[in-house]
C-alpha cells in the first residue's frame, strides 16, 4: 500500500539561527496522562553543530520520547526544545525543514523504486524539481546504491534498505540528522559502511544525533554521549572522559560455576587493588559472570583474585583481561536489571 501524501508545492522559508546549538533541550518535561512519573523529567542538554551526539539509556529511560519531541512527533508538557534555533513546539513545520529522521524500522514506500523514494521525499519537502533527480543520483552513489536505483524496496537487503533510508533523510539537506539504531541487524560489512557514512556526514557539517543500545557503536562514532534514565540526564561527556571517570584502570572478566555471586563478590572485594566488582549475570542457575575492576596492572591482581575465588569453592570456567568500556559506564549509572 502506498504511503504517499500530497507534497507541498514549495519549500517553506526557514529562518534557522546559525549561532544557536544544533539541538538544545531546556527543562524538558513530558508526562503522559494526568498522573504518574514523567517520561522526561526536567531534561537539559545541548548538541554542538557538526558533532555526532549519542543519546543513550535503557528501555524506558526517556530517550525515545526526547527524540520524539525534537522531531516534532511528541508535544512536550513543559520546557523548551530547539533544532537549529527553531522551537520545535512553536514552529514544527520550520523545524521539520531543518531536520532529517532515519527510523529504526524500515518505512520505505513499496509502490516506488529506490530512486523514486528519494525523489518523492524531496518533493514532499519542497526541494525544487530540477534538484530532485540529480540529488537522488548523488546520494544513491554516496550510499553505494546506484545499481539499485530501479529496485523495489522489498528486494533490498537489510543493509541496502538502511542506506536508502539514510539517503532519504538527507534529500532535503537537513542541518541535523536523527539516527535511531542505525546498524541494528546489519552484517559487519554493512555496519562498517554505515559507520563510515555517519563519520563523513559529521565531517561535512551535518549534526548527527544517534540513539543506540550498542555501546561499542556509540564509543566509536560519538564525539560526546548523554546517558539518561528515568527521564533525567545522568552524565554527559566524551566516551573517553566518561570511561576515565570510572574507578579502576583494567578489568578481569570471570565466568564461574558452582558459585554464590554475593559470596564471591565479597571475597574479591577484599583483594588489594580491586576497585569494584560488577555482577554481569549468568547463563543458568549455576553460572555467574563477574567483572572485576582493578587499579593498575590487571596481571598483578589476577593471581590474588583467582585465589579469592578458589576460597569460595567456585570453578573458574573463563578469564578475560581487558580495559573499562563505555558499557561499564552505562551499567554503573543505570544498573544491569532488565527493563
Amino acid at each position: 500500500m502506498s504511503t504517499q501524501t500530497t507534497a507541498p508545492a514549495t519549500q517553506p522559508a526557514v529562518h534557522a539561527d546559525e549561532g544557536a546549538p544544533a539541538v538544545e533541550v531546556a527543562d524538558l518535561v513530558k508526562r503522559y496522562g494526568r498522573s504518574g512519573r514523567p517520561a522526561v523529567d526536567g531534561l537539559s542538554f545541548a548538541v554542538r553543530r557538526g558533532e555526532v551526539f549519542g543519546l543513550l539509556g535503557p528501555n524506558g529511560a526517556g530517550k525515545t520520547t526526547t527524540v520524539g519531541v525534537l522531531t516534532t512527533r511528541v508535544t512536550p508538557t513543559s520546557g523548551r526544545a530547539t533544532v537549529a534555533g527553531i522551537d520545535v513546539a512553536a514552529d514544527p513545520v520550520a523545524a521539520r525543514a531543518v531536520l532529517g529522521v532515519v527510523p529504526q524500522r524500515p518505512n520505505l514506500d513499496r509502490s516506488l523504486d529506490a530512486r523514486g523514494n528519494l525523489v518523492w521525499h524531496a518533493a514532499y519537502h519542497g526541494v525544487p524539481r530540477a534538484r530532485r533527480g540529480p540529488l537522488a543520483d548523488e546520494l544513491l552513489e554516496r550510499m553505494g546504491l546506484t545499481e539499485k536505483a530501479s529496485t523495489n524496496p522489498d528486494e533490498l537487503s537489510g543493509g541496502q534498505a538502511q542506506r536508502l533510508i539514510i539517503a532519504r533523510g538527507l534529500m532535503h539537506d537537513p542541518q541535523v540528522l536523527f539516527l535511531d539504531e542505525p546498524s541494528t541487524g546489519l552484517d559487519p560489512q554493512a555496519r562498517l559502511f554505515v559507520h563510515d557514512r555517519v563519520t563523513e556526514l559529521a565531517a561535512s557539517g551535518v549534526t548527527v544525533v544517534l540513539t543506540t543500545h550498542d555501546m561499542d557503536e556509540a564509543a566509536k562514532l560519538a564525539d560526546r554521549v548523554g546517558i539518561v534514565d528515568h527521564g533525567k540526564l545522568l552524565a554527559l561527556d566524551s566516551p573517553d572522559a566518561l570511561v576515565a571517570g570510572l574507578p579502576g584502570e583494567a578489568t578481569i572478566d570471570l565466568v564461574l560455576t558452582g558459585a554464590d555471586a554475593a559470596t564471591v563478590r565479597g571475597r574479591i572485594d577484599g583483594v588489594r587493588g580491586v576497585a569494584g566488582v560488577d555482577d554481569r549475570g549468568g547463563e543458568g542457575d549455576d553460572t555467574v559472570r563477574l567483572r572485576v575492576r582493578v587499579d593498575g596492572d590487571a596481571g598483578a591482581a589476577l593471581a590474588p583474585v583467582l585465589g579469592a575465588v578458589a576460597g569460595t569453592g567456585a570453578t573458574v570456567g573463563q578469564v578475560d583481561v581487558g580495559e573499562p568500556t563505555l558499557e561499564d559506564v552505562f551499567i554503573d549509572l543505570t544498573g544491569r536489571g532488565l527493563r
